[in-house]
């Protein structure tokens, strides 16, 4: 007997209410507050092909709204613009023929006022679908949990595009003020902490939202293992770095070595050397490296070139797992999108050694895992069946969340996933043994 097909989410069914609505509205409306200090200019820029314009990401999720929710469940409604299907669709082949990924820079039209009148639209549509008598049908309170997930996942990109964008021009422009400086921090040594080995339950548990890719519980063996009770530091990369690690092939992985000759890497993305002291771009433009806080975008290479260099290892999504529910983090505390800080902050001195700290926030942690299902797991059908499994090869899974992520939108079983040589993202490293 063959199984059913997976949902493309697992959310329990209850009616629609008032708060949900207030949820939509609170999230659409932060979609829009991280592009407010953007210049129109900004937003149709795309200097490499895994960036995309916030315009451009202003008008994809409310195309999901539409496409999803507003033509098949509110009766009579009709579409804002019938070209923007095929100008804002990202990758559902299912749903037709789109504008290549590497031209959405070349969308000069609509202009950025039509693309919030086309926000707005679909926001006083949506208004009247959930207002409407009875609720939403089950199948679509299921799609509009999605959708409220879906566009909290683009506003990380939007945060990180946005970083990316700015640091192509000369003139190192800041996105926001930078914050009140603040006394340098002392960082506790790293300490070890233990984790058991064995059988193991991973996977989605719990109750309420998660992504497909989360499903199918399985038992999964691990041997006895520790992990570093922080992330690494800008300071103790530096060292890496200090001591020729960019230099020195014995540490890094054949493709790694290959990138760093090719592209010229002698550090995390957005560092640069200044007067003797280095520096990077962040989104108050450039700064001092703050030698305390957690060391962020770096590739898988890098990552593990480190750990190599320290004589350790990186963990495994499965270890990863495994050691948060062990250590039961909380968001309390973290750097998320939430705070306005868009920047990884150092761990307090005070923090205790034989506590877990910093898997929920700050960074995304490369595991040394490949982007596979779970046994067990069954894409959707239709369209929506597109949005995970078949991203399923040549990425690795990262977990924790960052700086960048929604604080609702992050859980101990959430699986994300990037190219090992991906950098614009708030990726960090945490050590294993």
């Amino acid at each position: 007997m063959s199984a059913s097909p997976a949902p493309a989410f697992a959310s329990p069914v209850s009616a629609v209410a008032a708060p949900e609505a207030g949820r939509y509205t609170t999230i659409r409306h932060r979609t829009e507050a991280l592009c407010r200090p953007l210049l129109p200019e900004d937003t149709v820029v795309q200097p490499v092909i895994y960036v995309s314009p916030p315009k451009w990401h202003l008008a994809h999720t409310t195309w999901f709204w539409e496409t999803f929710l507003l033509r098949e469940y509110l009766s009579g409604y009709t579409v804002f613009h019938p070209d923007y299907a095929f100008l804002f669709n990202s990758y559902y082949n299912s749903l037709g023929s789109r504008v290549n990924r590497a031209d959405r820079g070349t969308l000069s039209r609509p202009a950025l006022h039509e693309v919030y009148q086309y926000r707005a639209y679909v926001d006083e549509h949506m208004q009247r679908l959930l207002a409407q008598g009875g609720g939403l049908p089950a199948a679509a309170r299921e799609v509009f949990e999605l959708g409220l997930q879906h566009e909290q996942q683009h506003q990380e990109l939007l945060a990180t595009d946005i970083k990316y964008i700015l640091s192509t021009s000369p003139l190192a422009p800041a996105y926001q003020p930078a914050p009140a400086p603040e006394p340098a921090a002392t960082v506790p040594p790293a300490s070890w902490l233990p984790v058991a080995g064995g059988v193991h339950r991973i996977g989605f548990q719990e109750e309420g939202f998660c992504f497909d890719n989360e499903q199918a519980p399985h038992d999964t063996y691990v041997a006895d293992f520790e992990l570093q009770n922080r992330l690494i530091t800008n300071a103790e990369y530096l060292e890496f770095m200090e001591a020729g690690g960019y230099r020195d092939f014995r540490y890094w992985l054949g493709e790694g070595w290959d990138l760093v000759q090719q592209q010229g890497w002698e550090a995390p993305l957005y560092w640069t050397l200044q007067e003797g002291r280095w520096h990077r771009f962040t989104h108050s433009g450039l700064q001092p490296v703050n030698l305390a806080a957690p060391v962020t975008h770096v590739s898988f290479y890098e990552a593990d070139a480190y750990a190599h260099w320290r004589g350790h290892r990186l963990l495994t999504e499965q270890e990863w797992e495994i050691a948060a529910r062990q250590f039961q983090p909380t968001t309390t505390g973290g750097t998320f999108l939430e705070s306005n800080r868009l920047d990884p902050q150092p761990l307090a001195p005070n923090a205790p050694a034989d506590q877990c700290h910093q898997l929920l926030g700050e960074a995304w942690e490369w595991t040394y895992s490949a982007y596979h299902p779970y046994p067990g797991y069954q894409r959707a059908a239709g369209a929506l069946g597109e949005y995970n499994g078949k991203f399923m090869i040549n990425q690795l899974v990262l977990r924790g969340g960052s700086c960048a992520t929604p604080e609702s939108h992050i859980r101990i079983t959430y699986r994300n996933f990037f190219q090992a040589d991906k950098r614009w993202q708030f990726t960090g490293i945490r050590l294993a043994r």
